[in-house]
């Protein structure tokens, strides 16, 4: 079973959550925490599978709510991931300032100069 857990302090870190989980004497397979593709930033929430579907009820039941730092964790089954729009699929015109012309509101043009 698939858990969601959020809402985790900025400093947690996969070893702590396999050790959250692990005190409870369930067995982990995975535990990994989610981290923005870009900055690599660490965005506060993970998931962790479990081997069974009642080992995953008695997490939810032992660790939702459970304050942790200065907030309380959430301890979901996991949903499946919505599917998300091919970004290949957008022409590079169409995301530029004023339309897919190719021209651009920034810069050129007639500008004024001030002395």
């Amino acid at each position: 079973m698939k858990l969601y857990v959020g809402n985790l302090p900025p400093s947690f870190s996969e070893q702590e959550l396999k050790d959250l989980f692990a005190a409870l004497e369930v067995n982990v397979i995975s535990a990994k925490l989610i981290t923005d593709r870009e900055t690599g930033r660490f965005k506060g929430f993970g998931f962790v599978e479990l081997s069974s579907t009642d080992e995953g009820q008695k997490a939810i039941t032992a660790l939702n709510g459970k304050v942790i730092g200065s907030g309380s964790i959430v301890v979901n089954e996991a949903r499946p991931q919505a599917p998300r729009p091919d970004r290949r699929s957008f022409s590079s015109d169409s995301r530029r300032p004023g339309g897919s012309s190719g021209s651009s509101s920034f810069g050129g043009g007639n500008r004024r100069r001030f002395s």
